[in-house]
């Protein structure tokens, strides 16, 4: 059977998700409505129109725009509703500013009754091939101050909006040639729309052709040769500034953050439809459930591909090609903190933008201790050698909280654990122990602090080493490094504060946690030992700062990650549900609670240890059969 998108795939029987595109038809089938469709079906979703203009428009010129009436947006859109309801919904071309007005009060009524359908408005005004699009800008786009739709009626109603250059400059209605003028006006429009924004700085001029074919021929062959202009842009790269603006689901860490999103530029003309493409494809992936940083950069590998893909059908700029989920590493952009000068100078000084990912971000309320951290830890140090390689599989990965339950494992044969006790961290220090050396955490339970903490700690390091197991030491880096234990597993938020430059010349591994895509590609920056993925399942062992991620997100991050890292999914895993972890095709999986909960843990190890080897068993076989019956 076919799959639903062709090709030899199982059919999916699945009901996908309904993305609307609210937009313009292009006839030249490029851009516009189509290119929409066109992106939404290949990232797994369904996708629904509704027409706002139509337009004569072939890869060279656009010669006629027609609106249609309002009888029709609004027909459209109330039929659609009525047996179509989406999971997300992007605009594109509006025509005039009594469609803008139009389309606001219905979705103003529209989020009354679907308040999480996230909205991205991509504020369409030119034509890859420089033709005006918007009705009443077609006469004359060098009035564009004057000529340019007001979108401030979609004030508090949408997630994001994303303009390129030339729109950033006619929303805001101020000169963005610089980069510090680009960024103050994304800033700006993020206030006054009250939603983040994505600013596209792909189209950016420089004014010296020669210049960028000389550097496009570079960046083919994947040699990355700054070439900063007097007003901050690096000629090699396709810069976008991300501000996030309360994102939804988003961790606390990234929820408000600013962040530049850097590509090398594609040496290509045939990018016609890049912009409908970039916010479709944001949308259908908001649909599936992921955060909007995600959905961000996802869709722009998405579109990285689709450019580097893509050939002239006309005699003007062709289309991008429709490529599929983007899980070749080398695709996703560089993440670099936007704020701070510092702090930027020094990542341009040691980061290689010629790797698969080099990512460094940190959200505009964390400069202060970012700047200790890049200080103390120069990122060329992390990235030119990377953490400590594990040498085998981890498995099955028990986390335990305490040392009785931590011997009990190590004396039955397991050979990597984590410890992971719960403390207040604010109250270590090097004066004398309290009066108790157990506290309280903010659930009520007991942690531990002072002298108790580290004669824990150093125990459970001796210990490791006795029964020459991998032991990691949760969040507790300096005493890790003291006591010389196996490796260190970090929290994002711990990124920050965190020597990593003393852990790995102390010879220690690293493990990450993540919980999204854009928390992955930070991971991924480290050049971790693993890298965890989660949390799967609900769990009641942390709080976390993320929906459950399940196991469709899980499968995708394995495909993007698994022959690079060791990968460990985590969260309310348990025999019930083991199989179906191990079918995403994961590696190995972190356990708390189907072992410390265990009337008798070290039996509860070795079961689950049995039952994931035996999936392991199951999928060579099946990997055989499939190998057997091709050559047949």
């Amino acid at each position: 059977m076919l799959g639903i998108h062709g090709g030899n795939s199982p059919m999916n029987t699945a009901r996908p998700a309904f993305v609307w595109t609210i937009a313009g038809s292009d006839s030249g089938g490029g851009a516009g409505i189509q290119a929409d469709l066109a992106t939404i079906q290949d990232l797994g979703c369904h996708g629904c129109c509704v027409i706002t203009t139509v337009t004569a428009q072939s890869s060279v010129a656009v010669t006629l725009v027609e609106p249609v009436s309002a009888a029709m947006l609004m027909a459209q859109l109330t039929t659609l509703l009525s047996d179509l309801p989406p999971k997300a919904i992007k605009i594109g071309l509006l025509a005039d500013q009594t469609q803008v007005a139009l389309l606001a009060d219905w979705i103003a009524s529209f989020k009354i009754h679907y308040p999480s359908v996230p909205v991205i408005v991509d504020p369409v005004m030119v034509a890859s091939c420089g033709d005006a699009l918007a009705a009443d800008n077609c006469q004359d786009i060098k009035s564009s101050a004057k000529s340019a739709l007001d979108f401030n009626p979609f004030k508090g109603l949408i997630e994001l909006i994303t303009p390129n250059v030339l729109e950033l400059g006619r929303l805001t209605n101020s000169d963005v040639s610089t980069k510090s003028q680009f960024v103050a006006a994304a800033q700006a429009l993020s206030q006054s729309l009250d939603c983040s924004v994505l600013a596209k700085g792909g189209d950016v001029s420089f004014g010296s052709t020669d210049i960028l074919d000389d550097t496009h021929a570079k960046t083919q062959a994947n040699v990355h040769v700054s070439t900063l202009d007097s007003n901050g842009w690096d000629h090699g790269l396709a810069e976008d500034y991300l501000v996030c603006h309360q994102v939804r689901a988003s961790s606390e860490l990234h929820r408000n953050g600013r962040f530049w999103l850097a590509s090398p530029r594609v040496n290509t003309r045939h990018n016609h439809g890049s912009g409908c493409t970039l916010s479709s494809a944001i949308a259908a992936v908001l649909a599936k459930g992921f955060v909007l940083q995600d959905a961000v950069v996802v869709a722009k590998a998405y579109v990285s591909q689709g450019i580097s893909s893509a050939i002239g059908l006309g005699q003007g700029p062709g289309p991008l090609a429709r490529t599929g989920w983007p899980n070749d590493l080398s695709r996703y952009a560089k993440i670099n903190l936007c704020d701070g000068n510092f702090i930027s100078h020094q990542l341009n000084q040691h980061l290689d933008v010629g790797n698969d990912l080099v990512a460094t971000v940190l959200s505009a309320t964390d400069q202060a201790p970012a700047q200790v951290r890049i200080a103390s830890t120069p990122p060329q140090n992390i990235l030119s050698h990377g953490f400590k390689v594990l040498d085998a599989d981890l498995g099955v990965y028990p986390v335990v909280s305490d040392l009785i339950m931590l011997e009990s494992l190590l004396v039955a044969g397991v050979k990597t654990v984590q410890l992971r006790i719960k403390t207040d961290t604010s109250e270590l220090t090097s004066a004398a122990p309290a009066e108790s050396d157990l506290g309280k955490s903010k659930s009520g339970e007991p942690e531990l602090i002072g002298s108790e903490l580290e004669a824990q700690i150093q125990t459970a390091i001796a210990l490791g080493k006795h029964f020459n197991a991998q032991l990691f030491i949760n969040d507790h880096w300096q005493l890790a490094i003291k006591y010389h234990a196996f490796g260190v597993h970090l929290g994002q938020e711990d990124l920050a504060v965190t020597d990593l430059a003393a852990i790995q010349s102390a010879g220690l591994a690293l493990g990450i946690s993540s919980h999204s895509y854009f928390e992955l590609l930070l991971a991924h920056q480290y050049s971790p030992s693993y890298i965890a993925l989660g949390h799967i399942f609900p769990t009641t062992t942390k709080q976390m700062p993320s929906a459950p991620q399940g196991l469709a997100k899980l499968k995708h991050y394995v495909a993007l990650l698994q022959d690079h890292y060791p990968l460990v999914a985590i969260g309310g895993i348990d025999l019930v549900n083991l199989a179906k972890v191990k079918a995403t095709g994961v590696g190995n999986i972190a356990v708390v609670r189907a072992i410390t909960e265990a009337q008798d843990p070290v039996a509860a190890f070795a079961e689950l240890s049995q039952a994931w080897e035996q999936c392991s068993l199951s999928e060579e076989l099946a990997v055989k059969h499939e190998l057997v019956a091709k050559h047949e």
